[in-house]
């Protein structure tokens, strides 16, 4: 069985992930962490987050890709069945914990893989247009 590194810079992404209570961005991650490491180091460890499901992804409305912690990996089966808010405002991707997504799929399909995004105004958003 193949052991994960803890490097200086997979701790700075945890970091950066843990505190953000939004999804980020590789850009927005590289931002914060000030020159610790280039570019393809950063899409190297949130693969290796992704795939030891400490992370997962989301794919926003336009296309862009951003990265969230994940809060349940005391579950034996390790699952994202939740949706994500999109705002259309501020571009902020949020996890919604509580909002399960329901589907019915035809005979004949298997599911590897939901991305379920709702999209519109964040609360932050919705009380600056009042």
């Amino acid at each position: 069985m193949k052991t994960t590194r803890n490097t200086a810079a997979k701790t700075a992404v945890l970091e950066v992930l843990e505190k953000s209570k939004t999804a980020l961005s590789h850009t927005e991650i590289h931002k914060q962490l000030n020159d610790l490491c280039d570019r393809v180091t950063i899409y190297r460890i949130l693969d290796r987050l992704i795939n030891e499901d400490i992370i997962h992804k989301i794919s926003n409305l336009d296309g862009t890709v951003k990265y969230a912690k994940c809060h349940h990996l005391h579950q034996r089966v390790h699952i994202h069945n939740h949706a994500h808010f999109s705002c259309e405002n501020c571009h902020e991707i949020t996890c919604l914990e509580n909002v399960k997504p329901s589907y019915i799929m035809p005979h004949n399909y298997k599911v590897n893989e939901i991305n379920f995004t709702l999209s519109g105004l964040c609360p932050n958003c919705l009380n600056s247009n009042i």
